[in-house]
């Protein structure tokens, strides 16, 4: 948090290579920050952190409208088609505690794609890595975040019968992390309406955890 005229939330995006994981990062800033291409290989090798501007219109504090800053730290896929999976959770592990050490992280963001079906297994090395980095409260600190959403609807899919065909791995792991989920476009310039939505929802899952953070230390 910064001063009482503007709130700062701290985010990290994990997910598999080409699940849009930086693509949504650059949503959720309103920028362009993070590199995000089609690629046959893992584009992302470091961990970059991406701050939005102040966004206004989103948030009240004791009566008065707030500004909301957004950080974003980006990652390496995981698994990743270069670097080991010690390498990635290690470098991940870095980032989080050089970045949001001092604040502490409020949500970690698994992506998935909309328009591809979950497998049983297929999410298992992410959802591993979550629970490495965030510890045995990880489920209340991890959201879903659906990339590729504009594709299951020109498939005619609504979220709510996107949701009554999904898979049984999906829906579980939903359920796992209280139904915590944003569906998002992947459009290469989102526009505002939308990425206000998105950052709503997860104002409201961060209030819901009563502000609450993860990984803060004391610089004590």
């Amino acid at each position: 948090m910064a001063d009482s005229n503007e709130m700062t939330i701290n985010l990290v995006v994990l997910g598999k290579t080409q699940t849009g994981k930086s693509a949504a990062g650059n949503s959720l800033l309103g920028s362009s920050d993070f590199e995000s291409r089609v690629s046959p290989s893992s584009v992302t090798t470091c961990c970059s952190l991406g701050r939005s501007r102040r966004i206004l219109g989103l948030i009240r504090r004791n009566g008065c409208e707030s500004a909301l800053c957004v950080r974003v730290l980006d990652t390496p896929s995981y698994p990743h088609t270069a670097l080991s999976k010690e390498q990635v959770r290690d470098t991940v592990r870095a980032a989080l505690a050089h970045h949001f050490g001092e604040e502490g992280l409020h949500l970690a963001l698994l992506v998935l794609r909309a328009d591809l079906p979950l497998y049983p297994d297929e999410s298992d090395d992410t959802v591993q890595l979550i629970q490495e980095l965030l510890g045995p409260t990880w489920k209340d600190f991890t959201a879903v975040l659906l990339t590729h959403a504009d594709k299951a609807e020109e498939a005619g899919y609504s979220e709510e019968t996107y949701l009554h065909s999904a898979s049984s791995t999906l829906l579980s792991l939903l359920s796992s992390v209280q139904h915590k989920y944003i569906f998002l476009d992947n459009h290469s310039s989102i526009i505002k309406e939308e990425r206000n939505t998105a950052l709503t929802k997860l104002l409201s899952f961060i209030q819901k955890n009563n502000y609450q953070v993860l990984l803060k230390h004391s610089k004590e």
